[in-house]
């Protein structure tokens, strides 16, 4: 297993590879592009000049040497050699004459007379047209700049002019901008990085704090919390992980609580099933009296096992959406009125008794489950004389309201305390209640009725008076429109 310091350090250092991929990379990228941008427009700028300068002077210099009007070859080469000898920039640039052969006939500079370039420029300017060249040279392999213009005698090109410079000035001062453009960027990019790394830095310590305790949470630490210290994202990721950490507390300790619940809520019946059957096998012949008791004991606790088994099936069949409706026409005040018929001697002989009210109206057979809706009319009714009573009363109504049919039930009990409604329908949910009951009923019962596309609300009774009412409204669909919420 590897350690957890290791891991933080190996989850941290994979934060900054994607950080410096996505993030620092591109910058990087974008420099070095710039960089180069700027070098090549650099360069271009200086060649471009220089080549235009040397340009206008050969072209001035053609044209002015072509206006003295020589006549012969040994006046041509007269004004050539004064030319050279009165150049006044040899330091920095060499004149040059060349025949027509491409020869260099007279030079600023001594040593190249009589050798042949054999530049592309001479050979254009021979041809008749001025042109430049750059590159390293033939001979010397020195990195120049020249521009060749013709010599025109009797519209006859009779030689060329020729201007050559070095460019290692020149290139030295591409290099200066070079580095400095670099350093400039070198120092772009340890700004950008250094303020990416105290984001990214700031990032990944409560990153790995979140990680942390989302880990110790999955280990089974549930309920911790982390201190918040943000005010941004990260302060909505700590909030959110927080409140996932109490909300699993919260199902942990609502399951524990179920299992709990279940187990006693099974041991109960089935202690008085095994006492009253040790108890009529030992005496088959007792009193009939207590017989009849016994029996009817066992079969309520029977009744009441097959409801918990029957309604935590139901909540697996829900759990792994297995849960579906038998559909067919059904008179749901009908199955209702059994329900109540059902129940109502079993409430009388607790004291309770049930009002019913159908109403005025008359109500058409609808869409529905009957089995599945006299499980929740079950349910409800009997949550109401286990919860309500106390107030030995139970009211049950229909009426119809917008093509819905809106059945209500009511006790008279000390009602749902307000901060425990809101939870009332979720799974296991039992809250300060010390009846008896699995807390999933009322789970179950919602999903029935939201499988018929209707609502079931649980409320206080309110107006200054006690007792709880629940609201169930399915709507009165024929048969032909029922796939609408069906699963």
């Amino acid at each position: 297993m590897i350690p957890k310091s290791i891991r933080r350090a190996l989850r941290i250092r994979g934060l900054r590879q994607r950080w410096l991929v996505s993030a620092v990379l591109p910058i990087v990228l974008l420099v070095m592009l710039a960089v180069a941008a700027f070098t090549i427009a650099s360069a271009q700028y200086y060649y471009n000049g220089m080549r235009s300068g040397l340009e206008a002077r050969a072209r001035v210099a053609a044209e002015t040497f072509t206006g003295y009007g020589v006549k012969s070859y040994s006046e041509y080469y007269r004004l050539a050699s004064y030319s050279v000898e009165t150049f006044e920039e040899k330091d920095v640039l060499e004149l040059q004459f060349i025949n027509t052969n491409g020869r260099v006939q007279v030079s600023s500079y001594g040593l190249t007379a009589g050798t042949k370039p054999g530049t592309a420029d001479i050979a254009s300017a021979v041809a008749g047209t001025m042109d430049s060249f750059q590159g390293r040279d033939p001979q010397t392999g020195e990195s120049i700049l020249s521009v060749s213009s013709p010599l025109y005698f009797n519209a006859r090109v009779v030689g060329v002019l020729r201007y050559v410079t070095s460019l290692r000035a020149v290139e030295h001062q591409i290099l200066l901008d070079f580095f400095a453009a670099a350093g400039l960027a070198l120092l772009v990019v340890a700004l950008s990085v250094l303020s990416n790394a105290i984001f990214i830095n700031n990032v990944v310590e409560p990153v790995a704090v979140v990680s942390d305790a989302a880990r110790r949470i999955s280990g089974g630490s549930y309920g911790i919390r982390i201190e918040n210290r943000y005010r941004d994202e990260l302060g909505e990721l700590v909030d959110n992980i927080n409140d996932m950490s109490l909300k699993i507390s919260q199902a942990e300790q609502i399951q524990q609580e179920f299992v709990s619940s279940v187990s006693h809520e099974l041991r109960t019946p089935l202690t008085a099933i095994n006492g009253w059957a040790e108890t009529l096998e030992a005496d088959p012949l007792g009193k009939p009296e207590q017989t009849r008791r016994g029996l009817a004991i066992i079969g309520k606790e029977s009744r009441r096992l097959t409801t918990m088994v029957e309604e935590l099936l139901d909540f697996t069949k829900i759990q792994d959406g297995r849960f579906t409706l038998r559909i067919d026409t059904v008179d749901l005040v009908s199955e209702l009125e059994d329900t109540i018929y059902t129940y109502r001697e079993l409430f009388r002989q607790e004291g309770i008794e049930v009002d019913y009210d159908p109403g005025e109206e008359d109500y058409p057979p609808i869409a529905a489950d009957g089995e599945r809706m006299k499980q929740v009319f079950s349910n409800v009714l009997d949550n109401a004389s286990k919860h309500g009573g106390a107030g030995k009363r139970i009211d049950v109504s229909v009426r119809r309201a917008d093509d819905a049919e809106v059945i209500r039930v009511r006790d008279y009990g000390p009602g749902i305390p307000p901060e425990e409604l809101p939870f009332v329908k979720q799974k296991f949910y039992k809250g300060s209640s010390k009846a008896r009951g699995s807390g999933i009923g009322l789970a179950v019962c919602d999903e029935i009725v939201k499988l018929h596309g209707g609502s079931f609300d649980i409320a206080n009774a309110g107006d200054g008076q006690s007792g709880a009412v629940v609201t169930i409204t399915i709507p009165m669909t024929p048969l032909g429109e029922s796939e609408k919420g069906i699963k």
